[in-house]
């Protein structure tokens, strides 16, 4: 069974509070869970106490356990001295995926064309009106 820490989102509409629990990462998100060992709220001030209470024995516990915690509990764990944490690096990130770069140069050659086209309209002579 392969465990994680992670977060179970509670709360209404655009007003999400989250459950840091200890969950089989087979289950559902918001499903079953194994403990509950605390809370985030993202609704309170950075500096607010109780924006993220966590108990701090049981993630030890779990941890040693081999429970694994997602990159966002690994983060608290990391502020609160538990586990080291380090943001990630993806270098591939920003580079573009083939369908956009494909968009890129149809654009280049669209613009090139209507370019050249507006060239030649204006290099080409004015023909006399029919009488």
């Amino acid at each position: 069974m392969s465990l994680k820490i992670r977060l179970a989102r509670g709360g209404s509409k655009h007003r999400p509070y989250y459950n840091i629990v200890i969950a089989d990462s087979r289950f559902a998100r918001d499903g079953r869970f194994i403990e509950k060992i605390g809370a985030y709220n993202p609704l309170l001030a950075k500096s607010d106490v109780k924006r993220i209470i966590i108990d701090l024995e049981k993630a030890k516990a779990w941890l040693a356990k081999g429970a694994l915690p997602t990159d966002r509990v690994a983060r608290f764990l990391g502020a609160a001295g538990i586990v080291k944490w380090e943001h990630g690096n993806n270098p591939q990130r920003a580079i573009p995926g083939e369908k956009a770069k494909a968009r890129v140069t149809e654009r280049a050659e669209k613009e090139q064309a209507r370019k050249a086209a507006a060239e030649e309209a204006r290099n080409a002579p004015a023909e006399a009106p029919a009488e």
